[in-house]
């Protein structure tokens, strides 16, 4: 008897433990991942985010498109085959004839009526005008959980961005974390101290890049 309740025990735990082992299959990955293969943006990542993008904020130094068509009462060049604008420190486009229109802290449907606002009809009568953005993003790399290019959606922070990434990895500095802008100005930030003050989290805009470091123990 007492070796058939052994048995009995032994059996049990073999089945106890298999269970344990499967459920343990089923979660997810370690926090901690080298992530050989970066995430890509693809054309269907793109495409679902269209409505989310059409409602950010244009940001200085993002490119815009701009593409208008009209009649035959045009009096002067106008970007009619869409031509590519940077936007400027100060926030402004400079567009023929009218000179510079506010671009930054615009969405792309506000840019668009002003630019309409800013030719009719000192320069023409009817105008449809169509002014998209190039893929805007920002970049994270380093000591992440998920590196590699992030779609840009609105106001985000170093700390939001990294959070975006996956967040620190296991093996992250807290202190050495720099951005870098896209004219090449380099930030660094403290990851704990910028969590607690707004202050010291400073803006991520298209094209800028986050790189975190190794911390050395």
């Amino acid at each position: 008897m007492n070796l058939f309740i052994k048995l009995s025990l032994s059996a049990s735990a073999v089945v106890l433990a298999g269970m344990i082992l499967s459920g343990c299959r089923s979660t997810e990955d370690p926090i901690f991942t080298d992530n050989p293969n970066p995430p890509t943006l693809t054309e269907s990542t793109t495409n679902s985010d269209q409505s989310i993008l059409a409602a950010a904020r244009l940001e200085i130094g993002e490119t815009v498109i701009v593409a208008t068509s009209t009649g035959s009462e045009a009096q002067g060049p106008i970007p009619a085959a869409g031509q590519p604008y940077v936007i400027a420190d100060d926030g402004t486009i400079s567009l023929p004839l009218v000179g510079r229109i506010q671009a930054a802290g615009k969405t792309l449907a506000e840019l668009q009526d002003e630019i309409d606002r800013s030719y009719i009809p000192q320069y023409f009568i009817h105008l449809t005008t169509t002014v998209t953005a190039q893929t805007r993003v920002y970049y994270v790399g380093g000591e992440v959980n998920h590196p590699g290019p992030e779609v840009y959606v609105g106001q985000t922070t170093v700390t939001t961005a990294i959070q975006a990434a996956g967040d620190l990895s296991q093996f992250a500095s807290h202190t050495k974390i720099w951005l870098t802008r896209h004219d090449g100005t380099r930030i660094q930030v403290n990851y704990d101290k910028a969590l607690n003050d707004p202050a010291q989290d400073p803006p991520v805009f298209p094209g800028d890049k986050i790189e975190v470091h190794r911390r050395l123990w």
